[in-house]
């Protein structure tokens, strides 16, 4: 990994809806232009992800989606309206941030949601994107969320039947019923509910990713963090990203031209390989290099496989 740097500009940009999005930029301001899209939706910017990026090389921007990390309101606050909080005004500000930067082309990097939202910018803005770099490559399709909330409770039952019970299912309940019903428990006036809800929606999570060794980074959210976290999650999943089923693979020829590289695990629980094979089989400029027995959070390989890639378009 590159050395740890400090941002040496940040703000807060009002993209409407008494939203402001908060931003930094680190590196070389006379560097090649890249942005970080944070994973979740609603995880927040991590001042880690600088260390993929060689600071002489870059001029680094790393934001806040809406509603979370130092974004205000925060989705935590149950007075923060979430129906001004859809793919399409994260999009918007994406690019009000880049005209705000004054900045013409940037590199896109970013895995899991961050994907999703990667994909969706660019195929609307496939002028302002000069190469992109993904992780754990998601789309957001229902069939991908029916995955992730019931498919893989054939792998965790156990753990899947508790998920079910925070929410008050009986077996077979489908994802979609599942993922609204958590939808609708965080936004419960009862605080305990909501922080119940949020307990049980970040257990099942950790499970999903337990056979990785990793601990329980979802579970190690704690209080704001973790209710913004999951209200944000539920409330976009529970409506399938507002995107069109199967779109982003629909229109990946609005990519062409542009460069990527998709890295992903094999042993993959939470965003199977399918997602990745299928875009890279669709984009004609992306390269998908798979790490074999990695899985959503990846690890040295896909590091490696990531850093590769991000200091070959430094220098291109």
């Amino acid at each position: 990994m590159h050395p740890e740097t400090a941002p040496y500009d940040q703000g807060s940009l009002d993209v409407g809806d008494g939203n402001r999005v908060h931003w930094e930029v680190s590196g070389n301001p006379a560097g090649r232009a890249a942005l970080v899209v944070h994973g979740g939706p609603g995880s927040g910017s991590s001042p880690h992800s600088r260390r993929f990026f060689a600071p002489e090389a870059y001029r680094l921007v790393l934001f806040d989606q809406r509603g979370c990390g130092r974004s205000t309101p925060h989705a935590s606050d149950p007075a923060t309206d979430m129906a001004v909080n859809t793919t399409a005004h994260l999009v918007a500000d994406m690019e009000r941030l880049r005209e705000h930067l004054g900045i013409d082309r940037w590199l896109l990097f970013g895995g899991s949601w961050g994907s999703t939202l990667i994909l969706a910018y660019a195929e609307a803005h496939p002028e302002r994107v000069s190469a992109i770099v993904l992780a754990g490559v998601t789309t957001t399709r229902r069939s991908e969320i029916q995955w992730l909330y019931e498919g893989v409770g054939q792998i965790f039952p156990e753990a899947h039947e508790r998920f079910r019970a925070g929410a008050d299912r009986p077996t077979g309940t489908p994802a979609a019923e599942l993922v609204a019903a958590y939808a609708a428990l965080m936004e419960h006036p009862d605080p305990a509910v909501r922080r119940r809800a949020a307990a049980d929606w970040c257990a099942w999570e950790d499970a999903v990713l337990s056979l990785e060794g990793m601990g329980t980074p979802y579970t190690d959210r704690v209080d704001d963090a973790r209710l913004g976290f999951v209200r944000i999650c539920s409330h976009f999943f529970a409506h399938g990203a507002w995107l069109e089923e199967g779109a982003l693979l629909r229109d990946a020829h609005r990519l062409a031209g542009i460069p990527g590289v998709l890295v992903h695990g094999r042993a993959d629980l939470a965003g199977p390989l399918i997602t990745a094979w299928e875009l890279a089989r669709v984009w004609s400029g992306a390269e998908l290099r798979v790490v074999e027995g990695a899985g959503h959070l990846g690890g040295e390989e896909t590091r490696r496989h990531l850093l590769t890639a991000l200091d070959g378009f430094a220098k291109g």
